[in-house]
């Protein structure tokens, strides 16, 4: 006799397979072969968790694509390399897809370290690259074939902090904590601290350094309690500054804490647990952006992985999306087919670049001619941690 467990089981994979198969008899049809889209993100080391989110917002991206009609009738195949947050790694992920598995395209890596060593090779091999996360100042400077979906610190990080001030108004004094081994972090203090002292007009008090492999931050913990500091802005990668963040209020403080995009992700609950709750963290993707687009994403995430996407996937998402429309306007005036891989990078580039709108989870954005993402639409959220200090979330805070 069947468990009735098991029938509800058998009968949840029947309703799978005919929705998967309503959605290939609407989606791409070519016998061609797929046109190949290179991952090079982090699965693995320090920034595994932003990496794993993004192959998953990816992977959506390229089942949703598919299902929709691909490439005017042509699938895409995403070719998926792990960098392991180390600039070795990413170089020879990024050799790989553009030697071997001949994509018209990377996105990645998942952290600025990596893009500043790896993207080089890719814009000598003239192959676009779509950073869909490295922040850090002079990224599209790389080169001609380098853009990005992640908008730079300058344009997303002074978001959070105006939310702290507005909530905390009578902050006069401030520290910042980074991580001096990373180039990301040291580009986003930078902006930390400009916009602290000159915009702001407030006074840093101490200013306190890490390695993205630290344990152990009580000596800076307690210098920065000892500045007597309102507000510490903290820019790492997850890990490292979920634990600063977990013994500076261990020890002890009570003011502000202002994390960076290393910790704009719900990966951070486990980590810092019920001394989480307060974080102010800037954003450049909210799950309640008003698009079809985003509400197909935000939906397939949901039922994936059982809660709301992170920016990590929504900007993953975004960068197969404009790539892959930028290759169905292509495609739509001269056939791929008839083009070599060298040619549909080099038409791609061009393409991306010509100031193409689109439509994306991140809103409508398009770049500019150094391959600057041009997005007007920032958020700044709070953590708010349930009573059981395991689990919580990214309250998005009136502008």
């Amino acid at each position: 006799m069947i468990k009735q467990r098991s029938i509800a089981s058998h009968v949840a994979m029947l309703v799978s397979a005919g929705t998967l198969l309503l959605s290939a008899c609407g989606g791409a049809t070519s016998s061609a072969p797929p046109i190949s889209i290179g991952l090079a993100i982090a699965q693995t080391g320090s920034a595994a968790s932003f990496g794993q989110d993004q192959v998953i917002g990816a992977k959506i991206a390229e089942k949703w694509i598919n299902d929709n009609g691909g490439i005017n009738g042509a699938l895409i195949k995403l070719v998926i390399k792990d960098t392991a947050g180390d600039e070795t790694k990413a170089v020879t992920a990024f050799q790989s897809l553009i030697n071997e598995s001949k994509v018209v395209a990377i996105i990645g890596p998942t952290l600025s370290q990596e893009a500043f060593v790896a993207d080089p090779i890719a814009d000598k091999a003239k192959v676009p690259v779509m950073a869909p996360s490295n922040t850090a100042k002079g990224i599209p400077q790389i080169g001609t074939y380098i853009q990005r979906v992640s908008a730079p610190g300058s344009a997303v990080a002074p978001n959070a902090l105006k939310a702290a001030l507005k909530a905390n108004p009578n902050i006069k004094k401030v520290a910042v904590a980074y991580a001096q081994n990373d180039a990301f972090s040291k580009s986003e203090t930078a902006v930390f601290q400009s916009v602290l002292t000159s915009d702001l007009q407030l006074e840093l008090v101490a200013v306190q350094t890490f390695q993205t492999t630290d344990t152990d931050f009580t000596s800076q913990a307690t210098n920065l309690i000892n500045s007597k500091a309102d507000l510490v802005a903290i820019s790492g990668l997850l890990t490292d500054s979920g634990n600063l963040v977990k013994q500076l209020r261990d020890l002890g403080y009570k003011g502000a804490i202002v994390g960076g995009n290393g910790l704009n992700n719900p990966n951070l609950f486990p980590v810092c647990q019920a001394q989480c709750d307060g974080i102010f963290v800037a954003q450049a993707y909210s799950a309640d952006t008003d698009n079809a687009v985003n509400k197909a994403f935000r939906d397939a995430y949901n039922a994936e992985q059982k809660k709301t996407p992170s920016q990590f996937a929504g900007q993953a998402f975004t960068a197969v999306q404009v790539i892959a429309e930028a290759l169905k306007a292509i495609d739509s005036k001269s056939k791929l087919s008839g083009m070599t891989v060298e040619q549909i990078r080099t038409e791609l580039n061009n393409m991306l670049k010509s100031g193409m709108k689109f439509s994306t989870p991140l809103g409508e954005i398009s770049f500019d001619k150094e391959g600057e993402i041009m997005q007007t639409q920032f958020y700044a959220a709070q953590v708010k941690m349930d009573a059981d200090g395991k689990n919580g979330k990214f309250v998005f805070l009136t502008k």
